[in-house]
């Protein structure tokens, strides 16, 4: 079950693109960032896709901002998962700060956990912006009634050249500003991709690092250590030269050994 996949299986190494497109394809929406998944809605309708009724769309909220309306939607998505005895914590406090790692992980984890139940299939009778506005149909009409009573608020409250002239001045302060700003989303977005990379090149260092750790700490045994397998195994782990293989020297010290290997056969 993907709910105890290990940190160096291959659904953590699904890049963000590929993330973005499969949610955008199967929920039919236009994320361009994982973060903006932070809300929970996302990964509640995804749980809703797989396992159709388990999940009360009309409770998730799809307008989430603050966190405490984000906390919400995944108190539901943890009674979800309970329910169905997924035993996979959600780190909510990180998710909810918008922090783009944390909610690429949590979302690679989701893709797989899916593919797992439907073998990667979209199921062709799922409507997914049905099934939204069915969630959120109550939740528009009151915000359609607040801005239609703002609205008239607005109206009311001063002269109309006094308002269309400072909506003037700000329009042409945003024109001048529109491409600057535009640049900076883009850099933002590239440095956030490489911080995703960093981060995971990092886990994976520090993955092979504990393996090595492990098998040095094995070859320090007594009873292993003057063993020529053992020999050979600490000149390569030893080697400080990375141009040269040390391959060579520690297949000359087994195969000075002549009955090593007819020890191991009786």
């Amino acid at each position: 079950m993907a709910a105890s996949i290990g940190i160096m299986d291959g659904a953590y190494f699904v890049g963000r693109g590929e993330i973005l497109h499969w949610i955008n394809a199967t929920l039919q929406l236009s994320l361009a960032k994982v973060e903006e998944a932070a809300s929970g809605a996302v990964q509640c309708q995804l749980m809703d896709m797989v396992h159709p009724g388990v999940v009360p769309m009309h409770k998730v909220n799809f307008d989430a901002k603050t966190e405490y309306d984000m906390i919400q939607n995944y108190k539901i998505l943890q009674d979800v998962f309970n329910k169905l005895r997924i035993s996979k914590n959600i780190e909510v406090n990180k998710l909810v700060k918008g922090r783009p790692l944390d909610n690429l992980e949590f979302l690679q984890w989701l893709k797989r956990y899916c593919d797992s139940v439907n073998g990667g299939i979209m199921n062709e009778n799922y409507n997914p912006v049905e099934r939204r506005s069915k969630g959120c149909k109550e939740r528009s009409l009151k915000g359609s009634n607040k801005s239609s009573k703002s609205l008239q608020a607005n109206r009311l409250s001063g002269p109309d050249s006094a308002d269309g002239g400072a909506g003037v001045v700000k329009v042409c302060n945003t024109i001048g500003e529109e491409h600057y700003i535009e640049q900076i989303q883009q850099l933002s977005e590239k440095i956030v991709d490489l911080k995703v990379s960093v981060d995971s090149i990092e886990k994976e260092r520090d993955f092979y690092f504990s393996k090595l750790r492990d098998i040095e700490i094995l070859c320090q045994r007594p009873e292993l250590e003057h063993l020529p397998m053992t020999k050979a195994v600490r000149k390569i782990l030893y080697a400080a030269d990375a141009k040269d293989s040390p391959l060579p020297e520690a297949n000359e010290i087994i195969t000075k050994s002549p009955g090593l290997f007819s020890d191991e056969a009786e």
